[in-house]
């Protein structure tokens, strides 16, 4: 046997076990998986999963490919930092609701750590996100409110600049500077958040406004007609639509965007009411398009298509605080419960919900994998303690 024989050998053994070590993993920790019974249990175990999680993030990758990835890796084709965003947003969101819910120190600690590692002593980025994903982040150190937001200032301005940048001429944010006639669902959750509570704690009024030009832009050109579920994106050029209507991640970046910008503006604001009649018509419009068992699928309106825990779990949250409406409440009680039995029943006996679907390619480019995500997992924390 040639050395050259050996090291062929070698580099085969490794290319192969890069591709079936992932999915030995993913198929052992799914033994038994499902089988929590008691609410406060689950609760926990998915607050200790995201605790390790904010500590070592798994990697979401771009990719569905499960042969070769090595190649994928050689190209940077299988991962993002941009990604990584918003999957730290949620976790941070989630175990926030945690430490207000609880007081548990611990959870505190292990919140401000990762902050200070993000953010310096002058309240700068260390290392500033140059893509819109990044601004969701920012929105959730707003959250933890035990922390002097001017002394976080200079990294909350400079993703208001970011948001100012990306700024078309129709007066609405782009999702990417080469895709500047687009507008896409994710950017309303991506940024309106963020403006909301910037706008808030800053007395900028103008960020406020951009926040709510936003969702009512979208309001009207990205909604289906007579459904109100939102499409991927629109072309402000010339008011067509792309993607699908009723992705189901596309529904929770709406929620979201919309929810948390509803809760952050005053009663007195002038748009509040806006933003109140657009959560009672997508409220009932998401609770249309729940599963009897208590998911929506990645493809809401097609019944044959997968259950995905990311849509459930932010379309769970969005509905457990549109519950505060009194003509809502009956029915969003019905489908919270729901929403949340079903995340038990596709969680991990390590706490790790499963069966999330994987980062979207492009517009009308939907992943088919589906397995762990940090977004799922915080939203589903996040959401954990209604009652």
């Amino acid at each position: 046997m040639t050395m050259a024989f050996i090291i062929l050998f070698a580099l085969v053994f490794v290319v192969l076990a890069i591709d079936w070590w992932p999915q030995f993993y993913i198929w052992q920790s799914r033994i038994k998986i499902g089988r929590w019974t008691d609410r406060n249990a689950w609760r926990e175990a998915v607050a200790t999963k995201s605790l390790q999680w904010l500590k070592k993030t798994p990697t979401i990758p771009l990719t569905d490919n499960k042969r070769l990835i090595v190649i994928d890796m050689l190209k940077g084709n299988y991962k993002r930092n941009a990604i990584q965003h918003w999957q730290h947003a949620a976790l941070l969101l989630g175990l926030i609701k945690q430490y207000e819910s609880t007081g548990d120190d611990k959870i505190r600690q292990k919140i401000d750590g990762f902050i200070d590692s993000k953010i310096s002593q002058s309240g700068q980025w260390k290392q500033t996100p140059k893509e819109i994903d990044g601004v969701i982040l920012a929105y959730a150190f707003t959250q933890a409110t035990w922390r002097n937001p001017q002394q976080m200032k200079p990294a909350y301005d400079a993703m208001w600049q970011l948001i100012q940048d990306l700024t078309g001429v129709d007066g609405t944010v782009q999702y990417r500077k080469h895709m500047k006639a687009y507008r896409y669902v994710d950017t309303i959750g991506f940024i309106c958040p963020f403006l909301m509570n910037y706008g808030m704690a800053f007395g900028n009024a103008n960020a406020i406004d951009l926040a709510c030009r936003q969702i009512a832009a979208y309001n009207e050109h990205g909604m289906y007609p007579g459904k109100f579920i939102p499409c991927h994106t629109y072309n402000v050029e010339n008011g067509m639509t792309a993607g699908l209507y009723g992705w189901g991640r596309g529904l929770g970046w709406y929620a979201i965007g919309l929810m948390d910008s509803w809760t952050a503006l005053p009663e007195s604001h002038p748009q509040r009411r806006m933003l109140t009649e657009s959560v009672v018509k997508f409220a009932r419009a998401a609770m249309d398009f729940q599963q009897d068992y208590g998911a929506w699928n990645w493809l809401i309106t097609n019944n044959n298509t997968t259950p995905d825990s990311s849509a459930t779990a932010t379309l769970a949250w969005f509905l457990a605080n549109a519950s505060a409406i009194p003509t809502l409440k009956p029915d969003c009680d019905i489908a919270v419960g729901k929403a949340l039995k079903h995340l038990m029943s596709v969680t991990k006996r390590d706490g790790a919900i499963d069966l999330a679907q994987g980062d979207t390619k492009g517009i009308g480019m939907y992943s088919h994998a589906f397995g762990i995500l940090p977004f799922a997992q915080g939203f589903a924390l996040r959401t954990a303690f209604y009652p």
